[in-house]
């Protein structure tokens, strides 16, 4: 495996030295279009939220800003992206504000309705199936409980699809594909939204 295709392979889940450089470049790199996703969540009442793969933190933080009242969990399938995020929101994780883990989001090891807010942020390429993830995200949701998904890519833009070549066990998907994912997983509204002059998308879904 060439050196480009082991450091982009590091988006999965980051290890090792490449994973560190990776995660150095996340919390910049996809600032604009998380608080792009976040403008979708005016209105949105919570106590409790889960950021599912939250890389190096800075969506979890934002999240706090966002909702001064609740608590944040955030969990990451990789260790290391779960240490970087539990050191970026260190305050607010002193302060019991904010929960950081290593978990898989195929198997959530939290109770049936735990949380009012899910979100999901440039991740879903990687989760082990749709449906099955949507469903165990719904099974953690409270009634009326959104999920909030954004991605870059609408599936469709060529940069992305070259990126699908180089990463091992990486899709896109189109906001049609995402939409449908998630009303076979068990939510009842969903709606999407495509940035006017990017390829960015969000799906917002009620449980």
């Amino acid at each position: 495996m060439g050196l480009m295709k082991q450091f982009f392979s590091q988006t999965r889940k980051p290890e090792g030295f490449l994973g560190k450089i990776m995660l150095g470049t996340m919390n910049s790199g996809h600032a604009k279009m998380a608080d792009w996703g976040m403008t979708h969540l005016s209105g949105t009442k919570t106590a409790q939220v889960i950021e599912l793969g939250c890389g190096a933190g800075r969506n979890a933080g934002e999240l706090l800003k966002r909702f001064p009242e609740a608590h944040v969990t955030a969990i990451d399938y990789s260790e290391l992206s779960a240490e970087s995020a539990a050191a970026y929101n260190q305050s607010a994780v002193q302060a019991g504000r904010c929960t950081v883990l290593q978990g898989d989001v195929s198997a959530l090891a939290f109770p049936e309705g735990s949380f009012d807010l899910a979100t999901a942020f440039e991740t879903i390429y990687f989760w082990p199936g749709l449906e099955k993830c949507f469903a165990e995200v719904a099974r953690v949701l409270k009634p009326d409980g959104t999920f909030l998904i954004c991605n870059e890519s609408d599936g469709e833009d060529q940069t992305a699809k070259k990126f699908e070549k180089i990463i091992d066990g990486m899709k896109c998907y189109t906001p049609e594909e995402i939409e449908a994912a998630l009303k076979i997983a068990g939510f009842r509204e969903v709606k999407s939204n495509h940035h006017p002059s990017k390829p960015w998308i969000t799906v917002l879904a009620k449980k």
